[in-house]
């Protein structure tokens, strides 16, 4: 059963169909078809297995890109909070990587590495990498010495000290990281698929805009996005409280 907070958000989400019914029945317009057809179109696409997999090939995508995103920004951005001179040599570089247009990622990428996943994975995690070093970059200013200097009294192991110590101290940063990371990695996946691969829901999209078809538009967006809410409600909040419990 949801918790107060939980029905919350779904009171929230209910009210949004509902707005989404009066506009679609106040204007008539197949711009904008009614909730029942977007839904009936998800159960549709779900029956003859076009969504399933599309949207299997875009989330394998999405989760690759995460992961290489997320553990080579945490590397160097845990360096650079660390090293002031690492800082100063890589800050300009870091400027520049959080100031060119995904867009422009994403076209070179195809070009030097072809029209395949790698290059797709390689401009999502490009354009992703450079916040999550400014974010943990921060974190690891942050870290408490006093608190690193007692562990080093106790002459605690490194390993302890990482995890029992230091960790800890990082944990909102890199899950601040993270669900940026998530909302923004997914709908570069998305122009990524739609520029240049023959599969995924970027593809799908791109393809339902040539013939103006709305209701498949609508349809596959509210389905990746309601899997993106599940990972996020399910898995990253939950995620964060435990490893920020301590703090209370």
């Amino acid at each position: 059963m949801p918790s107060g907070d939980g029905w919350l958000r779904v009171a929230s989400l209910l009210a949004f169909v509902a707005l989404w019914q009066v506009a679609a029945a106040w204007l008539a317009s197949p711009a904008l078809p009614a909730p029942a057809a977007v839904f009936g179109r998800v159960i549709d696409e779900t029956r003859s297995l076009a969504l399933p997999f599309h949207l299997a090939i875009t989330l394998g995508r999405v989760a690759v890109s995460f992961v290489l995103a997320m553990a080579i920004g945490t590397l160097i951005g845990i360096a650079m909070g660390r090293w002031k001179r690492l800082d100063l040599l890589l800050d300009g570089w870091l400027v520049l990587g959080l100031n060119i247009p995904a867009l422009v990622t994403i076209i070179l990428c195809y070009v030097w590495f072809g029209l395949n996943d790698t290059a797709a994975i390689v401009a999502v995690a490009v354009n992703k990498i450079p916040t999550v070093i400014v974010t943990v970059r921060e974190g690891a200013r942050a870290v408490d010495r006093r608190l690193m200097q007692v562990a080093h009294a106790y002459r605690l192991p490194r390993g302890r000290t990482l995890t029992q110590v230091y960790l800890p101290q990082l944990y909102p940063y890199l899950m601040a990281a993270a669900r940026t990371g998530l909302s923004l990695i997914w709908k570069i996946v998305l122009v990524v698929e739609l520029l240049g691969r023959s599969n995924g829901i970027g593809f799908q999209l791109n393809l339902f805009f040539q013939f103006f078809d709305i209701a498949g538009i609508l349809a596959y967006t509210l389905v990746f996005a309601g899997i993106v809410l599940i990972v996020e409600a399910a898995g990253l909040r939950p995620l964060e409280r435990r490893l920020t419990r301590w703090r209370g």
